[in-house]
């Protein structure tokens, strides 16, 4: 037994998840080659196994369970992890609901170069966009077409929904997961979620072992979005919706 799948076999039970055999051992694998990759290039600051299984799948699992405790069935609907990095959450999110439709969006080919060996190693079925994200939002492929949406970025909540709202279609959800910045953010997003035809449906809260509190912000699409958004290019940074 590995150090990863013997960590995961108590850490999920202990806060309330239950694993699966084919689970942790796609897990197990999932931190085989984040490891491996990220010798060669840089795809995660957290390479120690119990930051990975902690800071990585624990996060994007309780994540995963306050989006479903809010009402969000995820079980066959369609998921975009939107700037998906090295592939959290949607990554381990498809693993937990391998009956989900996932779609994972990068601006980064050599990411998804990344993704598309781990969903090869692990069995998983995903749709890989090299897109950035403002593009993929006016792309009618891609526009108003998800159930989910999940983001986990360092961006300022007002812009990180210009990026993302625009994938979600009418009833579905944004999740943004945040740190505890999320209670300073969620009211300068106010202006931006109300333009982008949102509304906040809740902010469910969990504790990260070790790492403290953690949120997700649920905004779901309640209203129509406007043929101007998303805006283009670094305007969306530069000059965030108010």
């Amino acid at each position: 037994m590995s150090a990863v799948t013997e960590r995961l076999s108590v850490l999920f039970p202990q806060n309330g998840l239950l694993l699966v055999e084919t689970q942790i051992l796609q897990l197990d694998r999932y931190a085989a080659l984040l490891k491996e990759w990220n010798e060669k290039m840089n795809l995660t600051a957290i390479t120690d196994d119990e930051g990975i299984c902690v800071k990585h799948f624990l996060d994007c699992a309780l994540a995963l369970r306050c989006v479903e405790s809010a009402g969000a069935n995820l079980a066959g609907g369609k998921v975009i992890d939107v700037g998906t990095g090295a592939g959290f959450p949607g990554i381990v999110w498809k693993i937990l609901r391998p009956d989900m439709e996932l779609t994972l969006l990068d601006s980064l080919q050599k990411r998804l170069t990344f993704l598309n060996e781990v969903c090869g190693e692990l069995g998983l079925q995903a749709e890989l966009v090299h897109l950035r994200a403002e593009e993929g939002g006016r792309d009618a492929r891609y526009r108003l077409q998800f159930d989910a949406v999940a983001a986990r970025a360092v961006a300022g909540l007002n812009v990180l929904c210009e990026y993302c709202l625009p994938f979600v279609k009418k009833g579905g959800v944004f999740a943004a997961m945040k740190g505890p910045q999320l209670k300073e953010e969620l009211p300068q997003a106010e202006g931006a979620i109300r333009k982008l035809g949102g509304t906040v449906r809740g902010v469910p809260q969990y504790e990260l072992p070790g790492e403290g509190e953690r949120a997700v912000a649920l905004i779901a699409r309640t209203g129509e979005l406007k043929s101007l958004y998303p805006r283009h290019g670094g305007k969306i940074r530069k000059e965030p919706l108010t």
